[in-house]
């Protein structure tokens, strides 16, 4: 599926794959991994023009070698006018190290490309990939962008949907990418013969996210639809999720919660929500509409007991899926 790229370093990246010229280094940093994994690749290909794994070298993992990576660097292409060096997850920008001098100096023939989730903006590597080169933050798209992407991708397909069939599918896939993706690809061939997806096409063949649920889950504690909450409770157990990864994920969603009605009361903007609460864009509208069914203090105790129901499974005085149906129980009477 081919997707609509949002903001000008993005755009930058397409511009210099187009031309094939190249920045000698380039940082991809987010929590979307489906377009730092798209732009990776797409680097990867522009820049060695194709599968030239003789002049690619890859690292990943903390503790990678900084002197490892400049001597490679340094070595000369074979029988070609660049080499590639690619870093995965290295936190080497949230740490001091000698890159940030040495890549103001790359020779002309090395690009190094950096794949991150977090990264300090304060940090001098940091400063100097965005002196030298092109920084390009990926943590998915807005609603707006989001629907367009999805439009396009089924448009390419011959593909028509309704914009509350696409919604609906939006709450049921989920909004990472790279699952969305997948989700597509299924309902394509589902549908083949016919033009127009459908709500039944969608459950019939699509998965609803584990994250998804927890979200429905809520829900159905705000409105005191205990049962409910509790049939979604069983559906998950049912699909052999641990009691304690879901109180894991209850206890993340009320957290996030609590941080959304604390920042929106603040009259901070979508975008800084989005960022400081770590969720996507495009749902934080869906994360202040939930957060209104809650008091603060009610987000505050139902933490609160979260850290009680772990601490006493973990102990051994109470049973892990009796914890947490006690504690859907207790804020959805």
């Amino acid at each position: 599926m081919s997707v609509i790229v949002l903001g000008a370093s993005m755009n930058s990246i397409k511009e210099h794959i187009k031309l094939n010229t190249y920045k000698p280094v380039y940082l991809l940093y987010g929590a979307e991994s489906y377009l730092k994994n798209l732009y990776k690749k797409k680097l990867k290909e522009g820049i060695l023009l194709g599968s030239d794994e003789m002049n690619y070298s890859h690292f990943e993992g903390k503790g990678i070698e900084t002197k490892e990576v400049i001597e490679i660097a340094e070595t000369l292409p074979f029988f070609s006018d660049r080499r590639l060096i690619m870093i995965e997850n290295s936190g080497l920008f949230k740490s001091q190290n000698d890159l940030a001098d040495y890549i103001r100096e790359i020779p002309e023939a090395t690009h190094i490309v950096f794949v991150e989730t977090e990264v300090d903006k304060r940090n001098r590597l940091f400063k100097a990939v965005k002196d030298v080169g092109v920084i390009s933050e990926m943590n998915g798209m807005d609603g707006k962008n989001l629907k367009l992407w999805i439009a396009s991708a089924l448009k390419k397909e011959n593909k028509k949907i309704k914009e509350s069939t696409l919604m609906y599918f939006l709450n049921k896939s989920g909004t990472d990418m790279e699952n969305i993706s997948q989700e597509l690809e299924k309902l394509v061939c589902y549908t083949m013969g016919r033009e127009v997806i459908t709500v039944e096409d969608i459950d019939a063949v699509c998965t609803t996210q584990i994250s998804n649920k927890i979200f429905q889950m809520i829900d159905a504690i705000a409105s005191k639809k205990q049962s409910y909450a509790l049939s979604l409770y069983y559906d998950l157990l049912s699909l052999r999720e641990k009691p304690m990864s879901i109180l894991f994920l209850i206890t993340r969603h009320f957290n996030i919660l609590y941080q959304v009605k604390e920042l929106a009361a603040a009259n901070v903007n979508n975008k800084v929500i989005s960022q400081k609460a770590g969720v996507p864009p495009f749902a934080v509208g869906k994360y202040i509409a939930q957060a209104k069914n809650f008091s603060t203090k009610t987000l505050k105790g139902a933490l609160d007991t979260c850290v009680d129901i772990e601490e006493r499974v973990k102990t051994g005085r109470l049973i892990d899926t009796m914890g947490v149906e006690l504690l859907i129980v207790q804020y959805s009477s």
